[in-house]
């Protein structure tokens, strides 16, 4: 399998943030993003894709990236936002609130995708930039692990669904479960399998 190269970016400075969000998949529970300053005098050693990570390696690297980075901050948006001006205008939504929440304002700032929110600091976009930007890995640890924790959380208050496993996203247990227990408050009206749900209550 090919290596995939690092990203060069056109800043070289200091102040350099990495952004990303986790869970634009989900039918369930908010958007979240996080941006990360690293601290090139202070570097993390394996920062990747969270995705790619275990459980254990994220968790431990979400303490020490919180630890080591220069800023940090993780936003949101919510279901009720997801649900009003749709998932890709929500995910750069939480994105923006992350980078405007960093204590330390970056002077470039590089978003994982191909998209890029509507801001006025100088950015890049980068395709796979977790796996490529070590900033944009770190931003993706916090979303991820700060997002799981909340699955985890809402489980309880939500039992039978098995948010704790699939953390929301379509698996059979979610859709079998929707169809039995129906829709919660944290399910994305707008996401067809809730969507339908919803409509199918209605024609009763």
């Amino acid at each position: 399998m090919a290596v995939m190269e690092p990203f060069i970016s056109i800043y070289s400075g200091a102040l350099l943030a990495g952004c990303d969000e986790v869970g634009r998949g989900p039918l369930a529970g908010d958007v979240v993003a996080a941006a990360v300053i690293l601290d090139p005098a202070n570097p993390i050693i394996g920062l990747d894709d969270s995705k790619k990570l275990t459980e254990k390696k994220r968790e431990l690297l979400f303490d020490e990236i919180q630890l080591k980075a220069k800023s940090w901050c993780i936003a949101r948006a919510s279901v009720a936002e997801i649900d009003k001006i749709n998932i890709l205008q929500a995910s750069l939504l939480a994105m923006t609130r992350a980078v405007q929440g960093l204590h330390i304002q970056p002077e470039h700032v590089l978003v994982d995708g191909n998209k890029l929110p509507k801001w006025n600091y100088a950015a890049e976009a980068v395709v796979k930039g977790d796996s490529r930007v070590a900033a944009i890995s770190a931003a993706s640890i916090l979303a991820k692990v700060t997002r799981d924790r909340e699955m985890v959380l809402l489980d309880k208050q939500y039992p039978g669904y098995g948010f704790a496993d699939h953390k929301g996203y379509p698996t059979k247990v979610h859709l079998d479960a929707l169809e039995k227990l129906g829709v919660t408050p944290i399910h994305r009206t707008s996401y067809a399998p809730v969507k339908a749900k919803l409509e199918q209550l209605q024609l009763f």
